[in-house]
């Protein structure tokens, strides 16, 4: 049987710390720190639910981040 693989990790960093900041400025710190995907999102865009480790979405409003989840 093979063995159940383990899940990458995530960056150890809280997605609040990156709200207020500037969208480019915010992406930028983080695929610095680790994040594999990140993505930005008008307000009211629809996503789909799925969970993807490695992933930081960001809410912006007026070249800010407003809101900020991982997945």
């Amino acid at each position: 049987m093979a063995p159940i693989p383990t899940p990458p990790t995530e960056p150890s960093d809280h997605p609040d710390a990156y709200v207020g900041l500037a969208a480019d400025r915010a992406e930028h710190l983080a695929r610095e720190r680790g994040w594999s995907s990140v993505r930005a999102l008008a307000p009211g865009t629809i996503v789909t639910m799925e969970y993807r480790v490695g992933r930081l979405n960001f809410e912006v409003r007026d070249g800010r981040v407003a809101r900020a989840w991982k997945g």
